[in-house]
Order: structure tokens, then sequence, then C-alpha cells
């Protein structure tokens, strides 16, 4: 399993990222919670971080895999509570991300791309690249994984409990 904090350690990656991460809005983003055990800067990063990797992996444009999958979620409101009479949240923010990219940095067009079609599956938006789609699937990831986490540790926890009480039992029993 990755750390947390994995990204911060890999320089490639940092120089393709670190002048949007120093970015005000970009930093914003840790203000507003994403998938209720994370914040939005924290998610973005962490799609930004396995894109980035697979990407390189399979030897295709890494650099706007990074830059766009941090900039896919760079919208300001709570997706929860906030609507919207022009659609559906998981339609409209992409368009609003990619507003707000565009006000701090040039984008290319796979990186556009990225940031309109990284809610593939739920929206009729086909990715154009096979980075697009990389980000797509991992911001799914990143979201089951960011909810279900702290889920996930307990119920681990509390099967770790009942191995060691058979286990206990077991001994004073034989």
């Amino acid at each position: 399993m990755k750390s947390k904090n994995e990204w911060r350690n890999d320089p490639e990656y940092l120089s393709i990222v670190e002048d949007l991460l120093s970015q005000p809005a970009v930093k914003k983003l840790a203000n507003y919670t994403q998938h209720h055990h994370s914040n939005r800067l924290q998610h973005s990063i962490a799609v930004s971080y396995d894109s980035y990797r697979i990407a390189k992996k399979l030897h295709l444009d890494y650099r706007s895999t990074a830059r766009a999958g941090l900039l896919h979620d760079m919208f300001y409101y709570d997706w929860r509570t906030t609507k919207f009479d022009l659609g559906t949240h998981a339609f409209i923010h992409p368009r609003v991300a990619l507003r707000n990219a565009e006000k701090i940095t040039e984008l290319n067009k796979k990186e556009k791309d990225i940031i309109l079609k990284h809610m593939f599956g739920a929206t009729m938006a086909v990715p154009r690249y096979p980075e697009s789609l990389i980000v797509s699937l991992v911001d799914d990831y990143e979201a089951e994984h960011e909810f279900f986490g702290p889920l996930r540790r307990m119920v681990e926890v509390q099967m770790s409990k009942l191995r060691h009480k058979r286990h206990q039992r077991g001994r004073f029993n034989g």
C-alpha cells in the first residue's frame, strides 16, 4: 500500500505539478470535504499521483495526466448540497473545473479532455485519450477508497480481535 504522502518524495512528479500546487486557487481545495473522509486537495493529489504513475508505466503522456489529474475537481462548492438547473453535479463540475483551471494555467487539448471527461460512466462524455480514461478510473478508485477506507479499517480491527479471541480460546481448550 502506498503512503498518503509518497508523492512528496517523487522529484519528477513534484517538478511537473509544483507550479500548480503553489497556486492559491489549488490550495483552496483543502477547504472542501470531498468523499466524507478527505478534502478535495487530498483527493486531487491522490488522483493526480496515481494516474501519473500509471501513465508513466504505460509510456503515455504522464505530464498532462499529472497536471490535469490535479485540476480535475477544481470547483468551490459542496457537491452534496449545491444543485443546478442545467444538469447534475457529474455533468456540471467538469466544466466548472476546466474554467477554473484555465484561469491559472494554459492547458493543452489532452489536459482539457482529461478534466472534461473524468466523469465517464456517470456521464456519456467518452474520453478521447487513454490518459483521460486513466484519470476517470483512478478518480473512481480514489473516491471508493476515501469513502470506505475508515469503514474497511474498522472491520479489519474487529476481525483481528475476533481472530485473537478464537486463538486464545483454542489455546485454553486444547
